[in-house]
């Protein structure tokens, strides 16, 4: 315990940490041992992550576990890098094991790197992931020391290598097949003649056979033929390309090969390859040619088939990245098709627990106002109280879960401050001890330090409540209930495992030693109105509610269980940088005197009748004195004659092209001092500047009670 934290491993951090949170330390040495170690650990984590992503290559540790097959049956992910999911197409694997997501194969993989293990023999194998399509190379190797049982792998992509291997080996198929063409057309007596030239006497010399293969008389050809005589029979189109390559072996001397088309005896042109060299003479002038003729009319085939396959495969090669394009825009638009139907299950979900839950409130209220109505006719008059608390209930039920569905779509209207977690949670323990009973134990773990978060801390409280009481529920026999805070910095790792940008956070967690949650709970938890409640007995807008407004404070929540093991929710929120404010009670002037609610003008804008008219009413009632608009332009209007105005009350979305922010803002060049209160059905966050109001300006939300209002009607205008 009293070992500088400074000279332990990282894993002497672990144990360390572990064993301070196991003890759930409550002196403030002990408290601040732990923060202390786990600042450390995240330094520390932070270096090994560093160093832990530079490798390229996907890279992974596993740990050898005895399992109910046996002792070593079983081996779980401990770590990994982000290149073992490009490498290898797994995504998620650090906390996994084997037999989790090789269930069929575990036993090849337990043998592999079992022998690792065991001998201390590194292996290496390549294996295709059909997931990714590439060839790995896997490099297995055992960590000391041995006692550990523990195997590192390095997954090596060797794709690139494989398909060059087989291209080349494909080329060389492909030459070997051409050159046996051309030497079976040779062996099948390719040479049709020779032929001696002698230059300067312009005396062509040829064989019988050569005579023969041009119908030529071969007495002619042996008493001499001239070069115009020879070159009689050559295609048109090729007799400009024989001239000139003639003429250049005669200039230049030494070996000549040219291929051209004749005609033969039988009237048709076929390719022949005509080889020569020519001799010159000291004065450097040409004397004789001789030459071979050769038939290359197969070895033309064979060339022309090659070529045409070269063609093809140089088109395949051009149209390659066209295809992979197409392919995988095809792929992206499947892929959007998908998530196009996931969005459409989750909104008809959404959409008929919204039906079912109003349809039930409007029942309540519809029924109890046609009651009402009956009772009225009748002169019955007793039973109204109890009839129109029902409708009053109903409509509460109404706007609460019309919150809990703004606070999940992330559209609730928030007033962040800056807050301290440990005197939130502080001054709600007794009323969290009163609401789960006195069958759950509940303690604090207050992390010494706590940074500062933005948050709305009534909007917090309310998701404190919530979660504690689920905590309840999930403990029906009685267990102990755990608040701890804590100080978090996410390395880029660790925030996108959460979903979080990397940085400083505060989290406040819930625990439980309740039943716990299977995976496939957790994984649907935080979606609306998924509750494993009996019917009647949740609306499942509850953890949804959390998670939304956790992620419209610029955070985020989770949920870490197992089932028969508990439960622990956690909040994570931006550290705010400099002091949590306290609650400040509005500034008045003192050198200007207050109207008098007989005397105090308002003037109310919204462009529904019926809320204006209850809004105008509820105030005239307490005695103001009122004027109302339908619109930003009649209000200026009205604004504009000059008469007093002490408050101005005003919905955020207004119609006509100037809505309740810019009216205000507006009104405040002329009338800086004027008090504003917004009312909004959503949160219109830009328009309201993301909760940043000024001095002077509040905002309330739709529904709301009309005690409520006169109260905040009162405190803006100081009576």
């Amino acid at each position: 315990m009293n070992q500088d934290i400074s000279s332990l491993s990282r894993q002497e951090l672990e144990d360390e940490i572990r064993h301070l949170r196991a003890g759930h330390p409550s002196s403030r040495e002990s408290r601040d041992r732990l923060v202390i170690a786990e600042d450390a650990l995240v330094r520390s984590e932070s270096r090994y992550r560093a160093i832990f992503e530079a490798i390229d290559d996907g890279f992974c540790i596993i740990e050898f576990i005895d399992g109910p097959e046996g002792p070593l049956s079983d081996y779980v992910h401990i770590e990994a890098n982000s290149g073992y999911e490009r490498h290898t197409g797994i995504s998620g694997i650090i906390g996994k094991r084997l037999r989790e997501i090789e269930p069929d194969n575990a036993g090849q993989w337990l043998d592999l790197y079992g022998g690792v293990l065991a001998s201390g023999q590194a292996i290496r194998f390549e294996q295709h992931f059909v997931a990714v399509n590439r060839y790995i190379e896997v490099s297995a190797s055992r960590m000391e020391p041995a006692s550990l049982r523990q195997v590192s792998v390095l997954f090596r992509d060797i794709t690139a290598r494989r398909r060059a291997e087989a291209a080349l080996r494909e080329s060389e198929e492909i030459a070997r097949e051409a050159v046996q063409r051309v030497q079976m057309a040779l062996a099948a007596g390719a040479i049709i003649g020779t032929w001696l030239w002698d230059v300067p006497a312009n005396r062509f010399t040829v064989d019988e056979a050569f005579a023969r293969a041009f119908g030529l008389d071969p007495a002619l050809g042996r008493s001499g033929l001239s070069l115009e005589q020879v070159i009689e029979t050559v295609h048109p189109d090729d007799k400009a390309g024989l001239a000139t390559a003639i003429g250049n072996a005669l200039v230049q001397g030494g070996t000549y090969a040219h291929q051209y088309r004749t005609r033969r005896a039988d009237g048709n042109y076929y390719w022949l390859e005509a080889n020569g060299r020519v001799e010159l003479s000291p004065e450097g002038k040409p004397t004789s040619f001789p030459g071979v003729l050769l038939d290359i009319e197969a070895r033309r085939a064979v060339e022309a088939e090659r070529d045409r396959a070269a063609a093809a495969l140089r088109s395949l090669n051009d149209t390659l990245e066209q295809r992979v394009s197409e392919r995988t825009a095809e792929l992206m638009r499947a892929e959007e098709q998908l998530r196009h139907s996931q969005k459409m299950e989750a909104v008809g979900q959404l959409t008929g627990g919204l039906a079912h839950d109003f349809n039930n409130l409007l029942a309540g209220i519809s029924g109890s106002l046609e009651l009402m109505q009956t009772r009225l006719a009748q002169g019955r008059i007793a039973d109204l109280d109890r009839y129109l608390t029902a409708a009053q209930g109903a409509a509460k039920r109404a706007a609460g879960l019309t919150q809990r569905l703004l606070a999940f779509s992330r559209r609730q209207t928030l007033d962040p401050k800056p807050a301290a977690l440990n005197r939130l949670v502080s001054g709600m323990q007794d009323l969290i001890t009163r609401s789960v009973g006195p069958m759950i134990a509940v303690e604090t773990a207050l992390a010494g330090g706590l940074w500062a978060t933005f948050v709305d801390t009534g909007q917090l409280e309310n998701a404190l409540l919530n979660l504690c009481l689920n905590a309840r529920d999930a403990m029906p026999e009685g267990g102990k209930l755990t608040i701890e805070t804590a100080n978090r910095w996410f390395d880029e790792r660790a925030a996108r495992q959460r979903g979080l940008a990397p940085g400083q956070y505060v989290s406040l967690c819930v625990s439980d030693t309740g039943t716990g949650m299977s995976s496939d709970v957790i994984e649907r938890a935080f979606d609306p109105f998924f509750t494993t409640k009996p019917i009647g007995q949740g609306t499942g807008l509850g953890l949804s509610m959390v998670h939304g407004f956790a992620g419209q404070s610029g955070g985020t929540a989770r949920i870490y269980s197992e089932v028969g093991k508990g439960t622990m929710i956690c909040i994570y929120l931006p550290r705010h940088v400099g002091e949590a404010g306290h609650e400040e009670e509005e500034e008045t002037d003192t050198a200007t005197a207050e109207p008098a609610a007989g005397s105090a003008s308002i003037l109310v804008v919204d462009d529904d009748p019926l809320v204006r008219m209850v809004a105008v009413e509820i105030l005239q009632e307490l005695g103001y004195r009122v004027l109302e608009a339908g619109d930003g332009p009649s209000a200026m209007r009205i604004l504009n004659t000059g008469q007093p105005i002490d408050l101005l009350i005003t919905d955020v979305g207004l119609p006509g092209g100037m809505n309740g922010r810019q009216l205000a803002d507006a009104v405040r060049v002329s009338r800086p001092e004027l008090r504003v209160l917004f009312i909004t059905g959503y949160a219109e966050n830009a328009v309201l500047n993301h909760g940043h109001l000024e001095h002077g300006m509040q905002v309330m939300t739709k529904p709301f009670l009309s005690d409520a209002f006169g109260r905040r009607v009162r405190d803006l205008l100081g009576k």
